[in-house]
């Protein structure tokens, strides 16, 4: 038995004696032995006993590999809050971070400004030491700690020149300075900083096309179009997966020339066909080049969902999915963007974003939805093998991403 299944077992153990203990203080029970089964008719003689029919050749299952040793050991003994918890990728609270990752079983933290402003160096380690020791508390299932470190207009960690000794550039900036070769020298470069502070994810690159400044996207885009945008995205991912940070490939299905999201709902009429010819290609070539990370954006795109915000779209999933193959991890844009409001009156974002398809929720308001998305698994709202499937997922991520090893499988 491995140290995870050890440590899962022996957490099961424990409340299954307490509960027998407790039966039996409140029925004086005592428990029996089931008495020896009577021997066999031919036991103690030399008689053959009557030949059975010979049992067909079973084919023998292949051993399995220590990634789907561990993803099956996380389904099978852990308890339904701690397989939730895994879910949400959650906003780094300001006060008690660590405790909460303890309590709700946390699968990610996303760091902001707020978490590196006017901070030394070591004061930034030292905080995400101790969530990834309250991470292993229970078993040793690393955090996944991720930042939005794009360059340009978005930067969190390099933006204190304590921290690093230059804020990043834009994309746009760096392939006008050297086109691809410069693109992945700055990307090597972030890789070196974010895991030098113990940060293992980057929500990058931006893999929308866009080509007009006046669009919202625009500034944070590479600024060209879907061929030579699909060229950065692959050029991207692959310097990330060589240094074991995960990429996340934003915002599926592309942005386009949509409006800020953060404020309010952006419509996209644009026509199915312009997205599988322009739109889907950066995707499509980031998961290519080894991307296990696709978020997905709060724009209503009509040709595809008429109705939902593609991040609670089942639709908008099916395509990612089934259209593109795309078999790693969907996360939701952050779902306390003013996009969804209207569609979380009753408090249930995070379980219609599970129910469309999403592995993991971004959400600051975890310590609401975490329990309702527990609650709607209880009443089986949301099917457990929906649930543990998404688990696997996330756990895949986390052990191909270096974060667990082998020896403790």
């Amino acid at each position: 038995m491995n140290l995870i299944q050890q440590k899962m077992m022996k957490k099961i153990i424990i409340k299954t004696i307490s509960f027998l203990l407790l039966l039996t203080l409140l029925t004086g029970c005592t428990v029996r032995m089931a008495p020896p089964e009577e021997d066999p008719p031919n036991a103690g003689t030399n008689q053959p006993s009557t030949p059975s029919e010979t049992p067909p050749d079973m084919p023998i299952a292949p051993a399995l590999t220590p990634r789907e040793t561990l993803i099956q050991s996380c389904q099978q003994f852990m308890t339904t809050e701690e397989k939730v918890g895994q879910l949400f990728f959650v906003r780094c609270p300001e006060v008690n971070a660590a405790l909460d990752v303890e309590e709700y079983h946390l699968g990610g933290l996303l760091l902001f400004g707020r978490d590196f402003k006017n901070r030394t160096a070591e004061a930034v380690t030292g905080s995400i030491e101790s969530y990834q020791r309250a991470a292993g508390s229970d078993f040793p299932l690393p955090l996944l700690i991720g930042v939005d470190e794009e360059g340009g207009s978005v930067v969190r960690v390099s933006s204190n020149q304590s921290l690093w000794d230059h804020t990043f550039a834009s994309p746009q900036t760096l392939y006008g300075e050297g086109g691809l070769d410069r693109v992945r020298e700055d990307a090597a470069e972030k890789c070196r900083m974010l895991k030098a502070y113990g940060i293992n994810v980057n929500f990058a690159p931006v893999a929308d096309v866009s080509t007009n400044p006046g669009d919202f996207i625009y500034k944070r885009s590479l600024g060209q179009d879907a061929e030579t945008t699909a060229a950065y995205t692959a050029a991207v991912v692959a310097v990330m997966d060589e240094n074991g940070v995960g990429a996340v490939l934003k915002h599926f299905p592309g942005y386009g020339n949509n409006a800020d999201t953060h404020t309010g709902i952006a419509l996209d009429s644009r026509e199915y066909e312009q997205f599988v010819k322009e739109d889907f290609l950066p995707f499509q070539s980031g998961m290519a080049a080894g991307s296990a990370a696709v978020l997905v954006s709060h724009n209503i795109v009509t040709c595809m969902d008429d109705t939902l915000p593609a991040s609670l779209s089942p639709e908008v999933h099916r395509v990612l999915r089934e259209e593109l193959g795309f078999d790693g991890v969907v996360l939701t844009d952050d779902l306390a963007m003013g996009a969804i409001d209207q569609y979380t009156n009753d408090g249930s974002a995070a379980v219609l974003a599970i129910l469309a398809g999403n592995d993991m929720v971004v959400t600051t308001d975890y310590h609401r939805q975490i329990p309702l998305v527990v609650a709607a698994v209880e009443t089986g709202k949301i099917p457990m093998e929906m649930i543990d499937a998404a688990l696997g997922r996330v756990i895949g991520w986390k052990y191909d991403l270096g974060l667990i090893d082998d020896g403790d499988i």
